[in-house]
């Protein structure tokens, strides 16, 4: 059984790590993908994987350069002659599944762009129209959450095509120090630190980040990640808010006490199940499958992205140090079970045999 994983790009962050998991846990899968661009920058997992590059593949719509790298896709497929071709995200599903051939199609949306403000409601409308006509060129679609996939079938997005939710499966990071974490970011005492962790762009909405941060003067915060919005972001941040651009995670979850997310559209966001590894207890926007990562008031906070929702969660968990410990044990505990990377391997195995038969 040969696999052929396609992506448009491994950019650092979630849907990355996802998809490493799968290509490094099958001695005989491949991974084709494209080029990270502008400020992104390719996640270190890629080193270790076997790529094929897909020449002029992106993010971007362009016409032209989607021709040239459908034809480049073609002849890869020609070349690995996959037994099954499992695309992930809207481009590389797009390109993958016109492409014809006696293997299965399988694509995985880890989210949806629905929400992402850095599509116009036109170019919404036309990805919607394909998603549709491409899920029924589809043998098994994946949501990464189950809420993702009910959103997505509701848009009329494969209503009646056969859907499967696997979660992604994540490692606990290794610890660092506390002392040394803050040292190695700049934090020189022993304050409660609040801290943000994704891509800097549109469809992670930083600048709701820096309203909340605006309105608790008093309390820090910290914000890593890099993207297009990174320089802008750098320069509305207010005097407790430290945007430090990318950093190690392990370094930067080990330092700070609550994590938050902004986002306006998720999937089932990586970095929030690496927090609650680490035992950092979340707050986050009801957004996505995000209430399936995190179970609010057990192991964090679920609010809705109006300001006061979370400029209320901030406060409720600065305050007190005995409910940070609690959804911190808690979120450990949880997300141990809910989001091993073995369960996540055994059901894409499981799901690729079933389809062979």
């Amino acid at each position: 059984m040969k696999v052929l994983h396609v992506i448009a790009r491994m950019n650092v962050g979630g849907t990355a790590r996802y998809v490493g998991r799968l290509v490094e846990s099958d001695p005989s899968a491949v991974l084709a993908t494209g080029f990270v661009q502008g400020a992104e920058v390719e996640d270190p997992c890629v080193e270790n994987l076997p790529v094929k590059r897909v020449e002029n593949l992106g993010r971007a719509f362009n016409p032209t350069l989607d021709f040239f790298a459908y034809l480049s896709l073609r002849k890869i497929i020609r070349q690995v002659k996959p037994d099954i071709v499992h695309s992930h995200t809207f481009k590389a599903g797009l390109l993958a599944r016109l492409i014809s051939g006696k293997f299965k199609h399988v694509h995985t949306f880890h989210g949806h762009l629905f929400d992402d403000a850095s599509f116009s409601g036109l170019q919404k409308k036309v990805i919607a129209f394909f998603e549709s006509y491409l899920a029924t060129k589809t043998d098994v679609l994946i949501s990464v959450g189950k809420k993702v996939g009910a959103e997505l079938r509701s848009a009329g997005i494969g209503p009646l095509s056969p859907w499967v939710s696997i979660p992604p499966g994540v490692d606990a990071l290794p610890r660092v120090e506390r002392a040394i974490a803050r040292k190695a970011l700049g934090i020189n005492d022993d304050r409660v630190v609040v801290g943000w962790m994704a891509r800097v762009t549109s469809v992670k909405n930083p600048a709701l980040m820096i309203e909340v941060a605006r309105k608790l003067p008093d309390v820090s915060f910290l914000m890593a990640g890099g993207g297009d919005l990174l320089e802008e972001v750098k320069a509305a941040a207010p005097s407790n808010l430290s945007v430090i651009g990318w950093t190690d995670a392990p370094t930067f979850w080990s330092a700070v006490d609550i994590a938050i997310s902004t986002s306006d559209n998720e999937g089932m966001p990586v970095a929030l199940i690496e927090a609650q590894l680490a035992g950092v207890p979340v707050i986050c926007t009801d957004v996505g499958s995000n209430s399936e990562v995190i179970e609010s008031g057990s192991t964090g906070l679920v609010v809705n992205k109006e300001i006061g929702a979370l400029v209320g969660a901030v406060e409720k968990l600065v305050a007190s140090q005995e409910l940070r410990t609690s959804y911190g044990k808690a979120a450990v505990a949880r997300a141990s079970v809910e989001f091993g990377v073995a369960a996540m391997i055994e059901k894409h195995t499981s799901l690729y045999k079933g389809l062979l038969k």
